[in-house]
């Protein structure tokens, strides 16, 4: 077996492992870079691979920085098989479209300001178009189910198991028979946090040889969730009773139902007023949400419950669904109102809009509900930036601020070492984390512990 790592390593975007046995050259995810702009300057460089030389990708789950890459990568020449479950391929679709054109209204946006200012335009080309993410779905192939295993080659499997981070989400354990040796290695994908409303706790595979585990939370504990529903619902009154709106930079996936989840409890347990009115700003998330809708198979006990007694899992009083952008500019005519607008960490879509509209308010609130990557915009707000830039114009900070980070969709420090120890691995190694993170995260693991830098190779 040989192991490279591609991507999020000693960093938190652009997942992307490569494993070399059997004969076959496996991908575990394939993830866009987010954040900065020298990051996105990464996306568009070489894979440290070659793309037409791989055999599979084996997808954990739908977030864009395990996925966003693919569209570029069969670009590329990449013609083998996408194997993944059924909720991450739908979920994908709604990712990897919305990237593309997310992509194409960026590359139209610098050529417009490249016109104005009478040179020539010095605008890169959209990482991938709508038709390259289209002939990315024709790679997809076989679906994964928790717990079967999938042939990749004689004596290679691959068995997903539940990670419980977002809808779909899996951890990842290939195993190796030839002649009297068994090899085995688990790829942790993103690990959920236990006890959430709508999905699964995560399913530790079996004992495995090797883990490559991601380590985003890995040196802090989270806040009792209770206590950060109750903070949530505090600071939304808060607002309404000074006259202004809540904005919640949201997450497209699972962030944004599992929100819409507790406004629509609060409202019923009469903890927030039921005359709100409550925007869903994103196209994605609302898409998302229909997904998710679709997929009872991946609910926990408490939401099939729930949907078994007939509940509307997201069904908010007051809710509105906004996909068109006429619609989501009308939304500035209200005050008294909850905001949810991507992307989560405010670096492009609808919610930057919302922020240039409220930021200087002071009688308006920005609740965080999720991870914040250095050099993003999310960042610079929580950091506690007094003026921030937005559409050419400094914008005063002047809302009240909450970061929450109880309602984090990955596992906290005790979470992910006992996920490490009922695997109870030989080697390890750590990858999408901070690398402070990584390093304490180190000293609590027992046995080899590697922190790989991009494009290193290991012979395992």
């Amino acid at each position: 077996m040989k192991l490279s790592f591609h991507g999020a390593d000693r960093d938190v975007t652009g997942s992307c492992h490569m494993l070399e046995c059997a004969g076959k050259k496996i991908l575990i995810d394939c993830g866009l870079f987010q954040g900065s702009h020298e990051l996105n300057q990464d996306n568009a460089a070489e894979f440290g691979f070659d793309a037409t030389s791989i055999d599979y990708v084996l997808l954990t789950h739908a977030h864009l920085d395990h996925c966003g890459r693919l569209p570029l990568l069969v670009k590329r020449g990449f013609q083998g098989e996408i194997i993944c479950t059924a909720a991450t391929r739908e979920l994908a679709r709604v990712v990897l479209l919305d990237a593309a054109h997310l992509q194409d209204e960026d590359a139209q946006r610098n050529a417009r300001r490249a016109r104005r200012q009478n040179r020539k335009s010095e605008a890169d080309e959209p990482l991938y178009s709508l038709l390259d993410a289209m002939n990315c779905f024709e790679c997809f192939g076989r679906k994964a189910h928790y717990g079967k295993a999938i042939e990749l080659a004689p004596g290679l499997t691959a068995t997903y198991y539940d990670a419980g981070h977002i809808l779909g989400s899996a951890s990842i354990r290939l195993e190796y028979k030839a002649k009297d040796t068994l090899k085995s290695i688990t790829f942790s994908g993103d690990l959920g946090n236990s006890g959430r409303p709508l999905l699964r706790d995560p399913v530790p595979p079996p004992h495995s040889d090797v883990v490559v585990m991601e380590t985003t939370y890995g040196d802090r504990l989270h806040r009792s969730l209770p206590d950060s529903v109750n903070e949530l619902y505090q600071a939304i009154s808060g607002a309404f009773q000074r006259g202004g709106n809540v904005i919640i930079p949201t997450f497209a996936l699972e962030r944004a139902q599992e929100i819409l989840f507790y406004l629509r409890e609060g409202v019923q347990q009469g903890k927030l007023a039921g005359a709100m009115q409550v925007f869903l700003d994103s196209p994605m998330a609302i898409s998302a949400t229909e997904v998710f809708i679709r997929h009872p198979e991946c609910f926990d006990e408490q939401a099939t419950t729930l949907l078994r007694n007939g509940q509307d899992l997201f069904a908010v009083p007051g809710l509105h669904l906004i996909r068109d952008t006429s619609e989501s500019m009308a939304i500035n005519r209200f005050s008294g109102a909850v905001i949810m607008a991507g992307s989560g960490m405010c670096t492009g879509g609808r919610v930057r809009h919302h922020l240039k509209h409220n930021l200087w308010r002071s009688d308006s609130t920005i609740i965080f509900v999720g991870y914040a990557a250095a050099g993003t915009l999310a960042r610079r707000i929580i950091d506690g930036a007094r003026f921030i830039t937005l559409f050419g114009e400094e914008i005063p900070v002047q809302a009240r601020i909450y970061t929450i980070n109880g309602f984090s969709a990955h596992a906290d420090r005790d979470e992910l070492l006992a996920w490490h120890k009922a695997i109870a691995p030989v080697k390890t190694f750590l990858v999408h984390g901070d690398e402070q993170v990584m390093q304490s995260f180190q000293k609590r693991l027992t046995g080899q512990v590697e922190l790989p830098r991009r494009n290193e190779v290991f012979e395992l």
